[in-house]
C-alpha cells in the first residue's frame, strides 16, 4: 500500500476533477504492474495496472480508494479487475462518490473477490484530502498560503515583498501552485502587484515525465473583483491559463475571462458562494493567495481548512504588513490552527497548520 501511495502521487498535478489514485498488482511477493490515475478521460489506476501485468490470474491489487463500479468516461474498473482474475482487493478508502461509496467493494466481493479494507486508510485521507472533502461537502480543501517573516509580517508597508523567502521555498510554492484546481486572489493585489499567478515551469525543479505531468493542466486563477475592476491588460489575464473573475452583479470583464457573479453579504462577495461553485466545476485543491484582507474575510468566515505558511528567519518590524487584517479583543477569540507539519526548506520554514473548525 505504501508503493500504491506513491503511484497516487505521481498523478497530484494532472487527475483532478478525479482523484489521484495509486494501484500496485502483487504475486507471490513480486510486483506484476503499478499505475496512477491519467487525466479526465483516461484510464483509472487500476487500469493502467492490470496494463502492466503480463498475468494477474489470483493477484492481490492494492489500490487507495475504491475500484469504480458505475460507467462514467471510462468503464467500471471492479469489472476489469474481476475479468483479469483478480484474487483479492486490499483497499485503503471507501470512496464517498454516491456513484460509488461501497458499490465498488460489494461488486468484487459478489464476484467471490476477497476484499481487505481500511489498510493505511489515515496517510490515503491525507493523500486525497482535496477530493474527498469535496465529495463530503461540495467544495475542495481550502488551503491559504502565507509568505512571512519570523514575526509574522508579509510586506513592508510600502508593499515592498520580493523575496521574503528564498528559492526553495518558492520553487514549493510552484509546486503547490500546480497541484492545485484553483488559485484565489482578490482584486486587491491584483492592482498592487500585477501577480500572473501561473505555473512556471523553470521554477518547478523538475525533470521529464513529472515536468509534463506538473505543466499539463494549469490551474484556472479566480479573481474576487467586487466591481469589475481588472485592467484588461493584468498579467493575472494571460492565456497560458484560464481566469474566472467574480464580480457582485452583472458588469463586463475583459475579453477572454471567464465570468460569474456571486451574491453579496455585509463583508462583501459570499466566499461560500464562491466556493460551492468551484466544487460544483470539480475543484478538489483550492489555494488562496492573497493580501491580508481577502486572507482575513476567509479565516472569519471559517472556510479554511490549511495555513500553508513559509516563514523566513527575519524581522520586518511592526509596521510592516501583517499575515491577515484580524482584531481580537481577548485571547479566547483567537483562531485556533493545530500544526500538521514543519519542514525546512534551505533556510526557511515551511508550516502546515490545520484551522481547528468551531472554536
Amino acid at each position: 500500500m505504501e508503493q500504491a501511495l506513491a503511484e497516487a502521487r505521481k498523478g497530484r498535478f494532472w487527475a483532478t476533477p478525479n482523484p489521484h489514485v495509486g494501484c500496485v498488482i502483487v504475486s507471490d511477493n513480486k510486483i506484476l504492474g503499478k499505475g496512477f490515475t491519467q487525466p479526465v478521460g483516461g484510464a483509472h489506476a487500476e487500469i493502467m495496472a492490470l496494463g502492466a501485468c503480463a498475468s494477474p490470474q489470483g493477484a492481490t491489487a492494492y489500490v487507495t480508494l475504491e475500484p469504480c463500479a458505475h460507467q462514467g468516461r471510462t468503464g467500471p474498473c471492479v469489472e476489469a479487475l474481476i475479468s483479469a482474475g483478480i484474487g483479492r482487493v486490499v483497499g485503503a478508502l471507501e470512496d464517498p462518490n454516491p456513484s460509488v461509496s461501497g458499490k465498488g467493494y460489494d461488486r468484487l466481493r459478489a464476484a467471490g473477490i476477497a476484499v481487505t479494507q481500511g489498510v493505511y486508510s489515515e496517510a490515503a485521507r491525507v493523500e486525497l484530502a482535496g477530493f474527498l472533502l469535496r465529495m463530503e461537502r461540495g467544495w475542495g480543501r481550502v488551503r491559504l498560503k502565507l509568505a512571512c517573516s519570523l514575526d509574522g509580517r508579509t510586506a513592508m508597508a510600502s508593499g515592498e515583498s520580493q523575496w521574503i523567502t528564498g528559492a526553495l521555498a518558492r520553487q514549493d510554492v510552484q509546486r503547490q501552485r500546480a497541484a492545485s484546481s484553483v488559485i484565489i486572489t482578490g482584486i486587491g493585489t491584483v492592482l498592487a502587484d500585477d501577480c500572473s499567478l501561473t505555473v512556471r515551469s523553470d521554477e518547478l525543479g523538475l525533470r521529464g515525465e513529472e515536468l509534463t505531468r506538473a505543466l499539463h493542466r494549469p490551474p484556472t486563477r479566480v479573481v474576487l473583483d467586487s466591481n469589475a475592476r481588472t485592467p484588461g491588460e493584468a498579467r493575472v489575464l494571460s492565456s497560458n491559463a484560464p481566469t474566472l473573475v467574480v464580480t457582485a452583479n452583472e458588469k463586463q470583464v475583459p475579453a477572454g475571462a471567464l465570468h460569474k457573479t456571486a451574491p453579496v453579504t455585509e463583508a462583501g462577495l459570499d466566499l461560500g458562494d464562491v466556493l460551492e461553485s468551484l466544487g460544483s466545476q470539480g475543484a478538489n485543491e483550492i489555494l488562496i493567495e492573497s493580501g491580508p484582507s481577502l486572507a482575513a474575510a476567509f479565516l472569519k468566515a471559517d472556510l479554511v481548512d490549511e495555513l500553508l505558511i513559509y516563514q523566513a528567519p527575519v524581522l520586518l518590524g511592526s509596521s510592516a504588513r501583517p499575515l491577515a487584517d484580524l482584531a481580537f479583543s481577548e485571547l479566547k477569540d483567537g483562531i485556533q490552527l493545530a500544526y500538521q507539519e514543519l519542514s525546512p526548506l534551505g533556510s526557511d520554514l515551511r508550516i502546515i497548520a490545520a484551522v481547528l473548525k468551531g472554536n
